[in-house]
């Protein structure tokens, strides 16, 4: 089964927008402020020697540009992360789990599976790993029959509303497994595009 018809259309079409918003704020302002930032270091390298006043001035509006480019980018990535487009979702959680310090690890390799169910199953694991960032979590991306299968075991039960939420949008459903178990899974299947 595939992520099909006009509500497939629209789920896709979705995270296509969200993917070239971000895409535009990477290649429009963050460019610019980029651009400033290396003036101003052109700027502060050229400014006369004694000058103290000057020098502290620049490296002050420096730090607050650099400051201002981090969060635009923090801000564009939590529109679409660039790596998730590039590289794949496999990349792209390896990369969030690396960021965060957390204690989860990723097996998903190779796997793409169409805009709309990445970006679903990359933002449904960003919120389980951020609700604990220490717990040891396994995250397994597989495709089965038409559906990007994401399966977190180690994670909290209740979490499983918040992966409802990215799978239901698309078509997709959500278990749980018992939660006396030894180790509570949760298995989202996303449809693909």
């Amino acid at each position: 089964m595939t992520l099909g018809g006009e509500h497939g259309r629209r789920a896709e079409e979705r995270w296509r927008r969200r993917r070239g918003l971000e895409r535009r704020l990477h290649d429009g302002p963050a460019l610019r402020l980029s651009a400033l930032s290396l003036r101003l270091g052109v700027l502060r390298a050229d400014a006369p020697d004694g000058n103290e006043a000057w020098r502290q001035g620049l490296d002050e509006f420096a730090d607050e540009l650099a400051a201002a480019l981090q969060e635009l980018r923090d801000v564009a990535a939590a529109i679409y992360p660039p790596l998730l487009d590039e590289a794949g979702l496999g990349p792209a959680l390896r990369e969030l789990v690396a960021a965060s310090g957390g204690r989860a690890r990723v097996d998903a390799d190779g796997v793409r599976a169409g805009t709309a169910a990445e970006g679903a199953a990359y933002f449904a694991t960003a919120a389980c790993l951020a609700a604990d960032r220490d717990a040891p979590v396994d995250v397994r991306v597989r495709v089965a029959d038409g559906h990007l299968v994401l399966t977190l075991s180690g994670v909290d039960p209740a979490l499983h509303g918040v992966v409802l939420d990215e799978a239901v949008p698309l078509g997709g459903s959500v278990g749980v497994t018992d939660a006396s178990a030894e180790k509570t899974e949760i298995t989202a299947r996303f449809p693909c595009a």
